[in-house]
């Protein structure tokens, strides 16, 4: 048994950005599961206490920097007996908003001096500085916001071993030099094997230079992020680490749970590749949904999504604009918000076409397990993507994923063509480059295949018999835990 102290500025079901919200609970519940002792640290933002039933105060710990002292809550993740230490500080988790910024858009201005403050406070945690009695053997931080705790302990006695591990390199958390001076880090931090970065601060770069190991959420990632394309100035390091071998892409799992077709609520009916049929009253029930025809033949295309470059938004908007434009026999159920004008577009392309478009602005916990049932394909054609879930769902719930290949998605997904195709092995369909025309070929062979039913049901049942639970992924943790730990001891 390890004890693991897991540290994630997000958490589902207590706050959800993205993918991070659900790995940052499914894995400490996979390993709580395994034996291990996981303790869970978040911040205590004000809609995680509304949530919480049951919470009490543990610990306070007067932080450096900082001229309140910080209180420790301990409660349990709903519906889980993993314990969850919440950070709380009023002054920068108790407010109106999300994790990051305002319900408005954008981002804090003070998001500097929280995540700084929550980092000391994993920090502390860390190393028993609060009188927990409980000193973990791994730290385990995730992203930009819990960045410094690493460096913050990396030079200190009987610390635990620390993971980094990125979910996205894109968001780095940089800020000027005059927050570097105002957070009261320490001055030796201030160098390019430190937090400098071009003369800015970088959270990202205290997990990179101070962790013992950094992952990645699948094995593709892990390779791009060491070339110029998808670096963002730091594949320099993180080739180094790579070469030391301290650099690693283990591809997520998913909550088999509560991506389940057999039992989820959600679904107007369930289904397993036993009783693949069923699965039709939910693409019934999507049409009606969205007031879209209620047609069995129409290939339903569903799209759960930020609505962001990334994600390629404008792609899929372009192809499917194309392709409707052209008569093709499809329809597109939209969930997700985003940049506006990515939402007008969605709009424009609803009003254009109101009997082959649905498109909800926002997120819907509940919607989103109905459009992954309901649908025949996914959409994901991202430009990057360090591991993606949604395709993950897909291929459980029997909906054929449309992706770019890249990332985790080229780990995840098996193109249905040529010999993969012949022998049963393809679970979706990818395309190479990023522009809306190779999307559209591909739309276009998914239709071509959509029209073969026999065909189809293979795939879809090859789809289904796909396991990425978090079982192997967090056997590969733990295996790397172990390993970290007897290399700190030498």
């Amino acid at each position: 048994m390890r004890k693991v102290l897991f540290a994630s500025s997000e958490v589902h079901p207590l706050i959800k950005t993205g993918g991070l919200a659900d790995v940052s609970a499914s894995l400490p519940i996979a390993l709580h599961k395994q034996g291990h002792d996981v303790r869970i640290i978040l911040p205590a933002y004000r809609q995680c206490l509304e949530a919480l039933t049951e919470f009490h105060t543990v610990a306070t710990i007067k932080l450096d920097g900082y001229h309140s002292p910080i209180e420790i809550i301990q409660s349990t993740l709903p519906d889980t007996d993993v314990t969850l230490w919440l950070v709380n500080s009023p002054e920068h988790f108790d407010r109106n908003g999300g994790a990051y910024g305002p319900k408005s858009g954008g981002d804090w201005e003070d998001n500097a001096a929280r995540f700084a403050l929550f980092s000391r406070a994993i920090a502390a945690v860390a190393m028993n500085q609060g009188q927990l009695d409980w000193l973990p053997e791994i730290l385990h931080c995730n992203d930009w916001q819990t960045g410094l705790a690493p460096a913050l302990i990396a030079d200190l006695p009987n610390r635990p071993a620390t993971i980094f591990t990125i979910h996205n390199l894109a968001y780095q958390g940089l800020y000027p030099r005059s927050s570097f001076d105002a957070l009261d880090l320490p001055k030796s931090f201030w160098h390019s094997e430190g937090l400098e970065f071009y003369d800015m601060l970088s959270f990202m770069k205290g997990g990179l230079n101070y962790s013992d190991h950094i992952t990645t959420v699948s094995p593709t990632y892990a390779d791009e992020i060491c070339t110029y394309e998808f670096g963002y100035g730091l594949e320099g390091l993180l080739v180094e680490r790579a070469k030391q071998g301290e650099l690693t892409g283990i591809i997520n799992g998913i909550d088999l749970d509560e991506w389940n077709p057999e039992t989820d609520k959600a679904l107007t009916k369930n289904y397993s590749a036993h009783t693949i049929r069923n699965k039709l009253a939910n693409k019934t029930a999507l049409q009606q949904h969205f007031a879209l025809p209620l047609k069995e033949d129409v290939l339903v295309i569903g799209l759960i999504s930020r609505l962001v470059s990334q994600k390629g938004i404008d792609l899929s908007i372009d192809a499917i604009a194309t392709l409707l434009d052209a008569d093709e026999n499809i329809q597109l159920v939209c969930l997700g918000s985003g940049e506006a004008s990515f939402e007008q577009d969605l709009r424009v392309l609803r009003a254009r076409y109101p009997d082959k478009v649905g498109v909800t602005i926002g997120y819907d916990e509940h919607l989103a397990h109905q459009i992954e049932a309901g649908s025949d394909v996914f959409l994901m054609p991202s430009r990057f993507e360090p591991c993606g879930l949604n395709q993950l769902y897909s291929l459980r719930y029997g909906t054929l994923p449309i992706v770019r290949n890249t990332g985790g998605l080229a780990d995840s997904v098996v193109d249905a063509s040529g010999d993969d195709l012949k022998h049963n092995l393809a679970t979706g369909f990818k395309f190479e480059a990023a522009t809306a025309e190779a999307l559209e070929e591909t739309l276009l062979r998914a239709i071509a295949l959509f029209r073969h039913p026999r065909i189809w049901r293979r795939l879809i049942l090859t789809a289904m018999e796909q396991n990425y639970s978090w079982e192997k992924s967090s056997q590969s943790y733990q295996e790397l835990y172990d390993s970290l730990i007897v290399k700190l001891a030498r």
